[in-house]
């Protein structure tokens, strides 16, 4: 099953401001171009370089913080790079994600939430604990521009 691309969002610092996309160039050398992990620095891996969340997850989360609607978040608080819907994301590492026409992110890893997720908002780092709410981890395998629409498939 394909799903499509909901969501584009970066930030260009630490603690920095969320700025959401229509489309963006995501590339091996940057990442999503503007956002701080995504340039590979010497020495490291870049298995953080891009970071994707289900809508899906997204929602169940907040739906189990029993928040009144006007106190839902909105996805890009998380601070993932990629908002993906109608798909599940794969739960292991190696799996591609494929996105548009030409990008494709191999998962690294599980993108564990952290202690600033109760900093934005107490109790959101324990609903994003279970079956990899949080999102995934990956790194860019082949560039490609991508925008909100595209289609997303998981690459077996």
């Amino acid at each position: 099953m394909n799903g499509r691309l909901g969501g584009i969002a970066r930030h260009d610092k630490s603690r920095g401001p969320i700025e959401t996309l229509d489309h963006v160039a995501v590339t091996r050398a940057d990442g999503v171009h503007g956002d701080r992990r995504g340039t590979i620095r010497a020495g490291k891996s870049g298995r953080r370089q891009v970071s994707l969340i289900e809508a899906e997850s997204w929602a169940a989360a907040m739906a189990e913080l029993e928040l009144p609607a006007e106190k839902v978040l909105a996805w890009h608080v998380r601070r993932a790079n990629l908002l993906v819907e109608g798909v599940r994301l794969p739960r292991e590492a190696g799996k591609v994600i494929a996105i548009g026409n030409g990008l494709r992110i191999e998962v690294t890893c599980e993108c564990d939430p952290c202690f600033r997720m109760d900093e934005i908002l107490p109790g959101l780092k324990h609903v994003l604990l279970p079956d990899w709410r949080g999102g995934v981890l990956g790194c860019v395998l082949s560039d490609g521009e991508i925008a909100i629409g595209d289609e997303v498939r998981i690459e077996e």
